[in-house]
């Protein structure tokens, strides 16, 4: 007689209940296999073009080892409605033991429930009815689908039966490790425990009020089994198991974005994912697919190993209410900002719970409200406003004022305040405008740098070099015109870009006046150089290099203007005036040596195309420090103003 049955005879079963638990458990992750294999048939019968699922990873966590249901996928067909399956009565006699096996330990515990009771024993039945090959679509849909407003489903069963079990197993617990639920444990298994624990208690805070996160765990043979109720989705699963040194974590989602998000936060504890599977369950997450893929961290020593559980357990937390954040966020910034937000709050343990129970997006909206038309318009997305980085930066920082001020029991109105006066220092200290002029110049001085190293180096007199440079200063020209519509469209919308818009529309005569001098230069290349000297082109390099002189004053303007009025100091004042003052004196040196040019041309050059050539390229360029000195008062205006002092 055997000593479980011993025991039994004597009445005493609640002895022999926790070696029940622990094997309904494993039943429970056979079952789901074996349903999987099921679907995985289904779908490659519906495609049999497309390769079958691999299951064998989910194989080897849940122990079974047999041939036959590996190839069972890839060896299912259809015939007419119906679904062939070769080892259908094998895989029904299985499911058949694995149900007894894991309602029995609920049965004992809760003899009064006949209605579970019955479920059990009709499914068994309907079990054994399974003969042949054939599963027709409602038994197939019997078999598998999750939908509770349906009519039952051994799926369904199955789901119930774990519920229970994982209630029994916390009332089971012989032991409590730091709030883990725990039996049957081997004393290295302990530390080991505590350690999941303590990563897992160190960020459950910021879950605040919401359920979720009770840990089970027990030994299994050679393996330690650790089970965390994330929440309250069937499908939203995770199970730790260690082996060894070996960390094996299976992880089922029904969000394949939070799927990814979760790969992400563990990657630094070196987690080695296996192609994670998208599968369909009807009636389960409304018919859409869900994923599950496994993850091994091999450490090199004990120690290692702990930092791996307790970097597991730490980040949990971030999974629970993360698909409802993420969509939040996405009012205000792209799908792959939001989720980068949420990244960045998950590493630096702040989470979004607070932030979402202290108001999610109506906390700010009220916080762009409470600014006015001055800074966002209705209709007006964070990150047109403060930018892609901007707007990523003011959402952490709120997500982490939230947990900040609830965590320390303040109260919501205090979250309110702390985040309108965040995002008004952030619009008062904004530089997205500036970031465009400084675009903008940029291609200016490329332009100026470009002509004025063309006349010193002689391109002017090789046709394929000036040709070269005239192409390349269009392409320059064409995208500092993306930019000029790119601040009108702005001003259009916010009334701030409006003064921003104008002064680039002001240096684009810059631009355009550049790229003419480089077309210019690609005229006088094709044969037209007649009478040229050293003189001449001396000359309009002096003129060219003042040019470019002044675009760089123009861009060291552009750089100190920004900081005026967002904590500057009066010697940020005194750059911004010099680098304009340059710019002014460019000018009147720009006029006096067109003139010095003319009468040397005038005296020089016989040939009418290249006397006419040389004083359009000389008057180009003198017309670029004009407009360059008009966007310097423009400028000027604009920082005054910004300032807080009148032009």
């Amino acid at each position: 007689m055997q000593k479980a049955e011993a025991v039994a005879m004597l009445g005493q079963q609640e002895l022999l209940m926790p070696a029940r638990v622990k094997a309904a458990l494993r039943a429970n992750d056979r079952l789901k296999l074996y349903l999987s294999v099921v679907q995985a048939g289904a779908d490659h019968a519906a495609h049999p073009d497309q390769e079958a699922l691999d299951l064998s990873h989910e194989m080897a966590a849940a122990g079974v080892q047999d041939g036959w249901l590996r190839d069972l996928p890839g060896s299912a067909s259809r015939a007419g409605h119906a679904l062939l399956l070769p080892e259908l009565e094998k895989l029904a006699h299985q499911l058949h033991e694995d149900i007894e096996i894991m309602a029995r330990p609920v049965l004992l515990s809760e003899p009064d429930d006949l209605t579970l009771r019955t479920r059990v024993e009709t499914w068994s039945t309907w079990l054994d009815q399974l003969k042949g090959e054939r599963l027709d679509e409602a038994q197939l849909r019997d078999l598998t689908h999750g939908n509770r407003h349906d009519s039952d489903s051994l799926h369904i069963l199955v789901m119930d039966l774990h519920k229970r079990l994982n209630h029994l197993a916390a009332a089971l617990a012989s032991e409590d490790i730091d709030g883990a639920h725990v039996w049957q444990l081997l004393d290295e298994d302990r530390p080991r425990v505590a350690a999941f624990m303590r990563g897992l208690n160190r960020t459950a805070k910021l879950k605040l009020d919401h359920p979720g996160l009770d840990t089970a765990a027990t030994r299994d043979g050679e393996r330690l089994l650790l089970q965390n109720d994330i929440g309250t989705n069937d499908a939203h699963v995770l199970v730790v198991q260690v082996e060894g040194l070996r960390v094996t974590m299976t992880y089922s989602d029904l969000h394949r974005p939070r799927f990814a998000f979760f790969q992400a936060i563990l990657s630094e504890l070196g987690a080695q994912w296996t192609a994670v599977e998208p599968r369909v369950t009807p009636g389960l997450n409304g018919g859409e697919t869900y994923h599950v893929g496994t993850a091994t961290f091999d450490s090199s020593s004990e120690m290692t190993l702990l930092h791996t559980l307790e970097g597991i357990g730490s980040r949990i937390v971030f999974l629970i209410d993360w698909n409802r954040a993420r969509k939040r966020l996405q009012h205000f910034v792209g799908g792959d900002d939001a989720v980068a937000v949420l990244t960045q709050a998950a590493r630096l343990e702040v989470g979004h719970m607070a932030w979402l129970k202290a108001g999610g997006e109506q906390l700010i909206y009220s916080a762009m409200q409470s600014l006015g038309e001055r800074a966002f318009r209705i209709g007006d997305r964070l990150d047109t406003v403060l930018g892609e980085a901007g707007a990523r930066s003011f959402l952490v920082d709120t997500l982490k004022l939230s947990t900040q001020v609830l965590l320390a029991r303040g109260p919501l109105a205090l979250v309110a305040d702390e985040v309108r006066m965040l995002l008004a220092r952030l619009v008062q200290q904004r530089t997205s405008e500036f970031d465009l002029l400084a675009e903008h110049a940029a291609y200016c001085h490329a332009l100026a740098q470009a002509v004025r190293d063309g006349l010193s180096h002689g391109r002017d007199s090789r046709r394929d070099a000036a040709d070269e440079l005239a192409a390349r200063a269009k392409v320059w020209e064409r995208q500092a015109d993306h930019l000029v519509m790119q601040a009108r469209s702005q001003a259009e919308h916010q009334p701030r870009w409006t003064p921003f818009a104008r002064l680039i529309e002001t240096t684009d005569d810059v631009a355009d006046a550049l790229e003419e001098a480089a077309f210019l230069m690609s005229l006088i290349a094709d044969h037209h150089q007649q009478g040229w000297t050293a003189d001449v082109r001396q000359v309009l390099s002096k003129l060219a290099e003042a040019v470019f002189n002044a675009t760089q004053d123009h861009v060291k303007a552009l750089a100190v203007a920004r900081s005026l009025g967002a904590g500057g100091d009066a010697s940020d004042g005194d750059a911004f005036l010099a680098a304009l003052w340059s710019v002014l004196r460019a000018e009147r040196h720009c006029d006096e040596l067109l003139r010095s040019a003319r009468r040397l041309i005038l005296s020089t050059l016989k040939e009418a195309p290249a006397l006419m050539l040389a004083n359009d390229l000389a008057v180009t360029l003198e017309l670029a420090s004009d407009r360059l000195l008009a966007a310097g008062y423009a400028l000027r205006e604009v920082a005054f103003n910004r300032a807080g002092a009148s032009a």
